[in-house]
């Protein structure tokens, strides 16, 4: 039996991030409701919603007239029907209108409830289509929270997962900097030649005829928001296809506009095999995940079982959600509004932000979707990626404390500072956000100098 050695055996720094782990949930908000981008707790305080909850409340939190309708229709007429068993005209319409907004040849669907429950439909459609085993994912990376998806997972969290040694999943760099420990080089075309030289040796070392697919996070979401360099996902599409291993974009998070292009891939002008995405298909009103995937795979599992079916999956109430959610986002003009209206404030404000204070750093944005890092005195930073030596656990728990106090409500998970705000938040009250924000940063900054 292995036994977890004392507390005392640890390193103090390690210490230090299990203290703030445990103290991370303490007094926290109890939230009644939300409305636009707030929410408010039984306090009477009222929140701006930083994060969209877990980037996934990005119409915020006025449930669109149509969206409220379908679904209460929806109930009236038809409230179940199994996937497996049969069809259901939502779920018609919503392939179609799906199809129509994915580039050829992605025109096959599954709509399982989650973005874990996604990905883990994906490996099986690689696995099965390929007849390969191995996935190839990023260290950098979150795939979801259920084993295989966190086996995939390449962050600190791919730790709790039940048996991480199982075979089937590999790992590979990312082509962009880790707090300067590694580079792949100084600009994107040097990240992009030496990192698609690795990713060659290292198929060629495990085998092409081994994996079945590469699975990549279109745009670094949890990991920090991070863009691939020019001509990397293109030269990854050259590579996959010459040894018939399918791509597979996980656009989890960055679906659906998040970016301020519809989906995540598009800013490289490539089309993956496979497309997963979940939190933005119906604004997080009602669980639900789509798998798309292209035209040769559909027509394959039409006469071979894929083996993957789930009691909820194509449940036609969020199908109804969904499809009103995603039409309510094309005739509001979201997505070009995270990119014109709300990128340039982030980036403005976000940058501000770090030739302000000395413990953030190296601001960016993408659309309605930024991030900062945050630092020790040093300059290295607050915590490592894998989750151990948390050097200022207090310092993070005064700047959550602070965040609450100046009405700021959201995900934080040193050392990243995510902003990803609902679509449809006014750049004015973004910019009331950053003002909000700059008064707990202060107070952050103010700590990690402390004498």
């Amino acid at each position: 039996m292995i036994r977890r050695p004392p507390r005392s055996t640890l390193s103090s720094s390690s210490a230090a991030s299990d203290v703030y782990k445990r103290q991370a949930f303490k007094n926290v908000p109890m939230i009644e409701r939300g409305e636009h981008c707030y929410l408010y707790d039984t306090k009477g305080q009222r929140y701006l919603d930083w994060t969209s909850q877990a980037v996934c409340a990005n119409l915020g939190y006025d449930v669109p007239p149509q969206v409220m309708d379908a679904v209460t229709k929806q109930l009236g007429s038809l409230p179940y029907a199994y996937g497996g068993l049969s069809h259901t005209e939502i779920r018609v319409r919503i392939s179609s209108l799906l199809s129509e907004l994915l580039p050829d040849p992605l025109t096959g669907f599954l709509f399982p409830c989650g973005g874990a429950e996604a990905n883990e439909a994906a490996f099986r459609i690689a696995r099965r289509y390929t007849g390969k085993t191995k996935i190839l994912t990023q260290y950098r990376s979150y795939h979801g929270g259920s084993s295989g998806a966190l086996q995939a997972t390449g962050d600190f969290r791919r730790g709790f997962v039940e048996d991480a040694t199982a075979p089937g999943f590999i790992k590979t760099f990312n082509p962009v900097e880790t707090f300067g420990t590694f580079t792949f080089g100084q600009t994107d075309e040097e990240k992009t030649a030496n990192a698609l030289m690795f990713l060659e040796d290292q198929i060629t070392m495990e085998g092409a005829d081994s994996i079945a697919a590469f699975v990549l996070e279109s745009v670094v979401g949890a990991g920090g928001v991070y863009k691939l360099p020019e001509g990397y996902l293109k030269g990854v599409r050259e590579i996959c296809t010459r040894n018939n291993i399918l791509l597979v974009c996980d656009e989890v998070m960055v679906g659906f506009g998040r970016t301020g292009k519809f989906w995540g891939f598009q800013h490289y002008d490539v089309v993956p095999d496979i497309v997963t995405s979940a939190k933005g298909l119906t604004g997080a009103y009602l669980p639900l995940a789509m798998v798309a995937c292209s035209a040769d795979i559909k027509a394959c599992f039409e006469t071979k079982p894929l083996g993957w079916g789930a009691t909820y999956q194509a449940h036609p109430v969020p199908l109804a959600a969904g499809y009103e959610a995603v039409k309510f986002l094309l005739q509001e003009d979201l997505v070009s509004k995270a990119k014109n209206d709300l990128e340039p404030v982030l980036a403005k404000n976000l940058r501000a932000l770090a030739d302000k204070y000395p413990a953030v750093a190296n601001p960016r944005a993408l659309g309605a979707f930024g991030c900062l890092d945050l630092l020790d005195a040093d300059g290295r930073p607050v915590q490592r990626l894998d989750g151990s030596h948390m050097n200022h656990p207090d310092a993070v728990s005064k700047l959550r404390q602070a965040l609450w106090d100046n009405g700021v409500y959201g995900l934080l998970r040193a050392p990243l500072f995510h902003c990803a705000p609902a679509l449809v938040i006014k750049p004015e009250e973004l910019e009331d956000g950053f003002t909000r924000v700059d008064k707990a940063m202060e107070v952050y900054n103010d700590a990690i100098f402390a004498k």
